[in-house]
């Protein structure tokens, strides 16, 4: 049977046939495929940065953090943010978390406010984020982040949302 790229002849009509393309194909790998170790991920991320800093250069430390956590007068952790100031001077939040008997308490914007406030110190102009539908989207519309974008029904039923801010004022 003639073979015409992924696709097959048949009965008249092109078909997707992949499996038979495999069959008709030498394939030769010259690499592996496995589980990342410590090292690995330090290789890693540093090409990434060896090449994004080839075409754009820093203007900041490679990754500044800027982590902190709320404890109760227990000393029980009840809330925290991981954020840090990347290359390029924006101010990237990873996540921020306040356990929920103490959220509406002014904990989470106070977390924001502080990391916000610090990077404006440092320099930095912007601050981004993503968060769920059902995390915290309202929270960081009230204090001034917008939507840049979205995807849609991840997961089901829901959206994933990307903010961004001015922190020049």
């Amino acid at each position: 049977m003639p073979f015409y790229g992924l696709y097959q002849l048949v009965g008249g009509k092109r078909k997707k046939n992949r499996e038979n393309l495999l069959l008709n194909m030498k394939i030769t790998t010259e690499f592996t495929l496995e589980i990342c170790q410590k090292e690995n991920i330090e290789k890693i991320i540093e090409g990434i940065n060896e090449y994004n800093l080839s075409k754009v250069p820093a203007t900041a430390n490679i990754w500044e953090p800027l982590e902190f956590v709320v404890k109760d007068k227990n000393g029980s952790e009840i809330g925290g943010i991981l954020a840090g100031i990347g290359y390029w001077k924006g101010l990237d939040i990873k996540v921020l978390w306040v356990n929920e008997k103490h959220r509406q308490k002014g904990i989470g914007t106070t977390l924001l406010k502080h990391v916000e406030k610090i990077a404006k110190e440092k320099g930095v102009k912007i601050s981004m984020l993503d968060t769920f539908d059902f995390q915290a989207e309202n929270f960081y519309l009230k204090n001034g982040y917008e939507s840049v974008g979205e995807i849609k029904n991840f997961p089901k039923g829901h959206r994933r949302i990307y903010f961004s801010k001015n922190l020049i004022e």
